[in-house]
């Protein structure tokens, strides 16, 4: 139980209305500080906040806050007129305060304002930290980029000092620059501050990590690591628990069946004396009768601690999770070393992709990156200005940041036969269990499946195309994925042998897949090489 609840769940129920539980019975709590939320994709979590945050309502159980809940979902819907202001949700206070300025004393205006009369003064201290002031707060968001426009609506959260606020997912898109403002935020933050990341970096600015797992809660006193330390080493002690455990059942089993031999002999032996008249009939039946008692009631004994041990057992595997790993075999492309793929091009540099490099394309929100990817994929006119890109090869794949390009009628095999058509049914399904893609999941429509189900099969349609595609090309393909499913991209890009290209900002993820080469896109529109992701 976390110390002074702010936030407190009882018996939290939720459907969706076509009836499928999202959450049930769901008891728990989030304390003041800094709360770093996790769980694999599917396991509610943003529908958690939504119900925190007062967007849904539960289907029964019930939400305690300790005042006001401010929320920031993982996409903002913006009008491009909606002004700074706005999305610092702060419009309606300036405007009455400005009303009062100018000598309207409707009553109104005082109980809009509040207790808020140094708001402006505190949205330029805090706009300060992102590159912005006072002097904006009537500008268009659409003179921002999207992750400025991100920072915006935090700042917003962070001047209104709701005692409550939930962040979904607020580093997807957001380049280094603004991640780290992001980070500093999260430093400072008053009150209780709940966040959803599959971020590494950010999750270690928790004060405490909270699984949702399995529909329960467990929080840990932590961030990330300490976290993921601490459970690798329960589940050390979980599989040596469930070992000893399935070693004392087959013990007691093995006991139980010496017992019953040792029974059948006795009553053997007992049967031939009888028989050879050795005893007198009456006392050789009350010998039969004791033993027949005896017998009873050791089988009753065995038995209860062959069950005992059975139920150790289903107590310790319960502790013990299955890490699913991916681990496919994919088509070689046959990509030759220096086989050139693609050029990006600037107006003064050319940078070649070849084979069977691994390029990571960075720079800062608003440079220009998934541009020049739809771009060279596509082959439309160059953006004046900005870098442009050529393939050199026809066998190119593309994920794009929406994945768009699935058939939702279709099941996930025939939306892989379609781009393999020469590959049987049998194989398809093989390589998607090896995705982690089972059951009647790949037989269901598309539209059914969940993001991370969906995110799978666009993957495997790119994997498992004929003929296997010589350049893989990936823009932010980890946003909305959970931890898990990171890993598990990683996981699988490392059995592909052509060349890839990817734009991303998460640098853990661009270290584990092994990128050779970094090409920057600088404020100017330049490409720059780097050696490093962190020159």
């Amino acid at each position: 139980m976390t110390a002074n609840p702010t936030v407190t769940l009882r018996d939290l129920t939720f459907e969706w209305p076509d009836g499928t539980v999202a959450l049930s019975h769901l008891d728990g709590t989030f304390g003041a500080g800094r709360t770093g939320l996790i769980g694999r994709n599917g396991a509610g979590k943003s529908t958690l906040l939504r119900l925190i945050a007062g967007i849904l309502e539960p289907t029964s159980g019930r939400i305690d806050t300790a005042g006001a809940v401010g929320y920031l979902p993982q996409t903002l819907t913006l009008r491009h007129e909606t002004t700074v202001a706005e999305l610092l949700g702060i419009d309606e206070i300036l405007a009455a305060m400005r009303a009062i300025e100018s000598g309207d004393a409707d009553e109104r205006h005082f109980d809009t304002v509040g207790d808020d009369w140094d708001i402006e003064a505190r949205a330029d201290e805090a706009l300060h930290r992102i590159g912005f002031g006072a002097a904006d707060l009537d500008r268009s968001v659409a003179e921002v980029s999207g992750g400025e426009a991100m920072l915006i609506a935090l700042t917003g959260l962070y001047i209104r000092r709701t005692p409550v606020t939930l962040l979904d997912e607020p580093t997807n898109n957001l380049d280094r620059r603004t991640r780290a403002a992001l980070a500093d935020f999260v430093d400072r933050w008053p009150g209780t501050l709940v966040v959803v990341s599959h971020d590494l970096e950010l999750l270690e600015h928790m004060d405490n990590t909270t699984e949702l797992h399995a529909g329960t809660l467990d929080t840990f006193g932590g961030p990330y690591s300490a976290w993921k330390e601490h459970r690798e080493q329960e589940q050390a002690a979980a599989v040596q628990a469930a070992r000893a455990a399935q070693q004392a059942l087959t013990v007691e089993k093995r006991q139980r069946v010496e017992a019953e031999t040792k029974l059948a002999r006795r009553e053997r032996t007992a049967k031939k004396t009888q028989k050879d008249g050795g005893i007198p009939k009456i006392l050789a039946g009350n010998r039969a009768s004791r033993a027949q008692n005896s017998a009873g009631s050791m089988r009753s004994t065995l038995d209860d601690k062959v069950r005992a041990a059975q139920a150790a057992v289903d107590t310790a595997d319960a502790r013990v999770r299955e890490e699913e790993h991916i681990h496919l075999v994919l088509p070689d492309p046959g990509v030759p070393r220096g086989r050139r793929l693609a050029e990006l091009h600037d107006r003064d540099h050319t940078v070649v992709v070849q084979g069977p490099e691994r390029v990571a394309l960075v720079g800062a929100n608003g440079a220009g990156k998934s541009t020049l990817l739809e771009q060279l994929v596509h082959g439309t006119a160059p953006v004046p200005g900005r870098p442009y890109g050529r393939l050199l090869t026809e066998f190119v794949g593309y994920l794009p940041q929406r994945l768009d390009g699935l058939d939702d009628a279709a099941s996930a095999i025939e939306n892989v036969q379609a781009v393999a058509p020469a590959t049987g049914t049998g194989t398809i399904r093989n390589q998607l269990a090896r995705l982690l893609l089972r059951g009647d999941s790949v037989d269901r429509p598309v539209r059914t499946l969940s993001g991370g189900e969906r995110f799978r099969v666009s993957l495997a349609r790119l994997l498992l195309a004929e003929p296997p595609v010589q350049l893989l090309v990936l823009d932010e393909p980890t946003n909305n994925l959970d931890i898990a499913s990171v890993e598990q991209l990683a996981e699988a890009l490392d059995a592909y042998r052509g060349a890839l290209l990817i734009v991303s900002h998460d640098f853990g993820f661009l270290e584990r897949i092994g990128i050779d080469t970094v090409v920057e896109i600088d404020d100017d529109g330049h490409l720059q090489r780097r050696r490093r992701l962190t020159d």
